[in-house]
C-alpha cells in the first residue's frame, strides 16, 4: 500500500517521473493550489492497494519515445487503479500507446508556442478560453485516441487533449506547468478540483 509520506491526513497526488525536465515546475504548480504531491521514479512498481488520500496521478513528459524499445520501464499496473490520471506530453502518448491508440513520431521535433483550440466539453478547460496559446516541446504525437477516449482539443497536432469517455483521465500534449501556456493554471487546477475532487487542504 502506498501512504503519502511527509504529510499524513492530506490529500495527496502522485507525479511519475518520465525524465521531463518540467517534473519539479508541475509539483510547485500544484502545491501552489494548496494540494500536496510527491514525485516517485517512473520505474517504480504499482501498489496492490493505494491509500484513500492519493486523489490522483500525474504521468509526467519525458524525451524519450513510447516507440523505442529503450523507453522506460512503467508497470501498466498503476492504470488499474480507478484514479483520475493526468498524462502530460509523453504521459499523454503512453496512454494512448498501452490504450490501443496510435502514436507516429513526426517530421521535426516541435519546440515553442502553438495556437491550442479546445472543443468546449471537457471539464478540463473550464474558464479557459476555445483558443489559448500552449507551449508544445515532443517528437511523437497522438494520431488517434484510444477507443475509449475522444479528442478534446487540436493545436499544430491533429490531437492536443484528449478525455476517457468517463471523465476520469486525460491526456494533453502541451506542458500547462510553464508560464508560456497561458491558462496553464486553470488546467492544473481544473484536474485537482473537478476531476480529482481535491478540497485545497494544504498550505506551503
Amino acid at each position: 500500500m502506498i501512504q503519502g509520506t511527509g504529510e499524513p491526513g492530506h490529500e495527496t497526488i502522485l507525479i511519475l517521473d518520465f525524465g521531463s525536465q518540467y517534473t519539479q515546475l508541475i509539483a510547485r504548480r500544484i502545491r501552489e493550489q494548496g494540494v500536496f504531491c510527491e514525485i516517485r521514479p517512473c520505474t517504480m512498481g504499482a501498489p496492490d492497494v493505494l491509500h484513500s488520500g492519493i486523489k490522483g496521478l500525474i504521468l509526467s513528459g519525458g524525451p524519450d519515445s513510447v516507440l523505442e524499445d529503450s523507453a522506460p520501464p512503467f508497470d501498466a499496473k498503476w492504470l488499474n487503479h480507478e484514479i483520475p490520471i493526468l498524462g502530460i506530453c509523453y504521459g499523454m502518448q503512453l496512454l494512448t500507446h498501452l490504450g490501443g491508440g496510435q502514436v507516429v513520431r513526426g517530421t521535426h521535433r516541435e519546440y515553442g508556442k502553438a495556437t491550442l483550440t479546445a472543443d468546449g466539453s471537457s471539464a478540463l478547460f473550464t474558464n479557459v478560453p476555445r483558443e489559448s496559446t500552449i507551449w508544445m516541446s515532443h517528437g511523437d504525437h497522438v494520431e488517434r485516441v484510444p477507443e475509449d477516449y475522444r479528442a478534446t482539443a487540436s493545436a499544430s497536432c491533429p490531437v492536443a487533449a484528449m478525455e476517457r469517455t468517463d471523465g476520469r483521465r486525460f491526456g494533453i500534449q502541451f506542458h500547462p506547468e510553464v508560464t508560456h501556456t497561458d491558462f496553464g493554471k486553470e488546467f492544473i487546477r481544473n484536474f485537482l478540483f473537478s476531476a480529482c475532487g481535491c478540497s485545497g487542504d494544504w498550505s506551503m
